[in-house]
């Protein structure tokens, strides 16, 4: 994997992220950069971890799946995609409690599930996993800042379009590392 498909699964990532973190944006009556930070270092920090975790899990798995790995990428990354562009479809009611641990915490999880799985991938493809969540994390914390930010000063307009761009990237990447696997493409 190549460090263009990194950024791009990094960005596709980020998506989910940054559009809740718009929805924290909004929820300010002033901007704080405190929330920003705080919002960017949950986000971050979980986006970082998941692929870590699987990571290991994957290489527990590898040997019984090293002859459909292209497969299980393929299918992991398209259905993460699918579903982002599905829930971008969605109305959602968000809480304004913006900086109470439990809520960025279930949040945080639930915007990093899919990283779980791209590390799965990561395992399959022996991609570098410290420069992988390293870019991951930090793509995200910054997108999530600016997501607290862009949140504030515009509201809502950008949250469901920022979901189906990175399920867009990652249904993408995924198709191209099974074609390159099939030879379709080099």
């Amino acid at each position: 994997m190549g460090g263009f498909e990194l950024y791009a699964i990094a960005f596709g990532l980020s998506m989910d992220a940054f559009a809740v973190a718009i929805t924290k944006g909004l929820c300010l009556s002033r901007m704080r950069y405190k929330y920003a930070l705080i919002t960017g270092l949950f986000f971050g920090g979980f986006q970082a971890l998941m692929p870590l975790i699987g990571y290991y899990l994957g290489v527990q798995f590898e040997e019984y799946l090293t002859s459909i790995d292209h497969w299980v990428i393929f299918a992991l990354l398209f259905l993460i995609g699918i579903n982002m562009i599905l829930e971008s479809r969605k109305e959602e009611k968000e809480k304004c409690d913006t900086l109470n641990f439990k809520n960025m915490t279930i949040l945080s999880l639930a915007t990093s599930i899919d990283a779980l799985a791209v590390g799965i991938t990561f395992a399959f493809l022996h991609a570098d996993i410290i420069v992988s969540i390293t870019v991951i994390g930090l793509t995200t914390f910054i997108l999530s800042f600016f997501g607290v930010v862009i949140g504030n000063m515009f509201g809502s307009r950008f949250k469901s379009k920022a979901e189906i761009a990175g399920g867009i990237i990652l249904i993408l990447i995924g198709t191209k590392i099974l074609f390159e696997h099939l030879g379709v493409i080099n």
